[in-house]
């Protein structure tokens, strides 16, 4: 261990607590090149933050989902629009990783590895996204967006298993589903820089959805739970929502989703 080591739950959580969207970014970037080269110690003393004082920007101002605007893609407003919710959801994404790893103390140490890899990826997909916007005339903050991603998060704060089985496998999950039709209308209108950018956010989401998947089967056999029986069981007693169809079926299941689960996803 190198001299200067910082306490990894101390130094995640302190990455959680910041506002400015650029300084989390890469406060996230760093600890987890730290991370990777040894330089930390594990600090589980350190304690867990109220899961209210996450910190984000005073913009985007936070409405209704519904009173959200939806615009077509053929116009420059659609797809800004379409790239601002991304990057929304990308911020969030960097939030919802940071506080998996500050929340459960208990899980193994390859846990909070991958976690932290999630968090940097988050991070990365998020100043793709700010690019792109900025080359566009805008940014994040400019426009409304709403808190179902952090909602979810404040629900599942007492139990790991729980938060893996709904944030990852359900709600990160829905981006496998949907964002190959998002390419597909961006490039019929010519859009190929937005496209590349999604091409990244797509290939990595799988992995981060596949090391929720893991982590829920972790979480699953320490409880002597069936995986799939649990994850559906969740879906019915603590998910105040639909998991609607179309799926990417190879996707999911590249993710660690089951037949058995997929089966019946698709029943409804």
């Amino acid at each position: 261990m190198q001299a200067g080591a910082l306490g990894i739950f101390e130094a995640a959580c302190r990455c959680l607590s910041l506002r400015n969207p650029a300084s989390k970014c890469a406060a996230t970037i760093r600890l987890q090149e730290r991370v990777v080269d040894g330089n930390f110690t594990w600090d589980y003393e350190f304690p867990i933050p109220p899961i209210d004082s996450v910190g984000r920007p005073e913009q985007p101002a936070l409405i209704d989902p519904a009173l959200v605007p939806r615009r077509r893609l053929g116009s420059p407003a659609g797809r800004v629009a379409l790239l601002h919710a991304i990057a929304h959801i990308e911020f969030n994404a960097i939030n919802l990783a940071l506080d998996a790893v500050c929340r459960f103390r208990a899980m193994p140490e390859d846990y909070y590895r991958d976690w932290l890899s999630v968090a940097r990826d988050e991070a990365r997909h998020f100043t793709l996204l700010q690019d792109r916007l900025h080359e566009l005339g805008t940014g994040y903050g400019d426009h409304p967006a709403h808190n179902g991603l952090w909602e979810m998060a404040e629900k599942t704060t007492d139990s790991c298993l729980v938060r893996m089985a709904l944030v990852p496998r359900v709600l990160e999950a829905r981006g496998l589903d949907v964002t190959p039709g998002m390419i597909q209308r961006l490039q019929a209108v010519g859009d190929e820089a937005s496209v590349a950018v999604l091409r990244v956010i797509l290939d990595e989401e799988l992995g981060h959805v596949a090391i929720g998947s893991r982590w829920f089967a972790w979480c699953c056999t320490q409880e002597n739970k069936d995986p799939d029986a649990t994850f559906l069981e969740l879906l019915q007693t603590r998910y105040n929502g639909t998991v609607r169809g179309p799926f990417n079926l190879d996707a999911r299941l590249q993710a660690g989703f089951s037949h058995a689960e997929m089966n019946a996803l698709e029943a409804g």
